[in-house]
């Protein structure tokens, strides 16, 4: 796939959550799916995701080979502190949105030989700007499958 290619996966993955989080009422926001989750904290969720993804792409594209960092989300949404099950899903969906729209911004304006820089992911190792890419591209659409079970979509 080119550069390009990439950049138009990433903004209909992006489009696809957000679809999907248009189906959120309030009647719906706290059901959960066969993991446990709600809508609520898939929203919740990807806004903390996609707060560490555009980080780690800015670090890619600045600082080759530099160190990222892997986080708990399991712990995350477990943390009373970050409201996964209590606050309102809005400021998070506006990050998530902004968030995306920015990353976006960047990737229309890479050339092909980006592709290959890299971090060092504390997880997974070295995490190419492709491979960021592929993650980013597809996470959004695992989590709209997810909130629509979970609403019974």
């Amino acid at each position: 796939m080119t550069i390009h290619d990439y950049a138009q996966s990433y903004k209909d993955a992006t489009a696809v959550f957000v679809t999907a989080v248009s189906l959120v009422t309030p009647d719906n926001i706290d059901k959960t799916d066969h993991a446990g989750w709600s809508p609520r904290q898939i929203v919740h969720h990807m806004a903390d995701s996609e707060s560490q993804s555009a980080a780690r792409l800015r670090r890619i594209l600045a600082e080759p080979g530099t160190q990222i960092l892997g986080y708990d989300e399991n712990a995350w949404s477990e943390c009373a502190a970050l409201g996964y099950r209590t606050f309102p899903i809005e400021n998070s969906f506006a990050l998530y949105q902004a968030a995306r729209a920015s990353s976006l911004e960047i990737l229309e304006n890479l050339a092909e030989s980006d592709l290959e820089k890299f971090a060092i992911h504390s997880e997974r190792g070295n995490f190419t700007l492709e491979d960021w890419l592929r993650v980013y591209s597809n996470h959004p659409v695992d989590h709209a499958n997810q909130l629509r079970e979970a609403i019974g979509e």
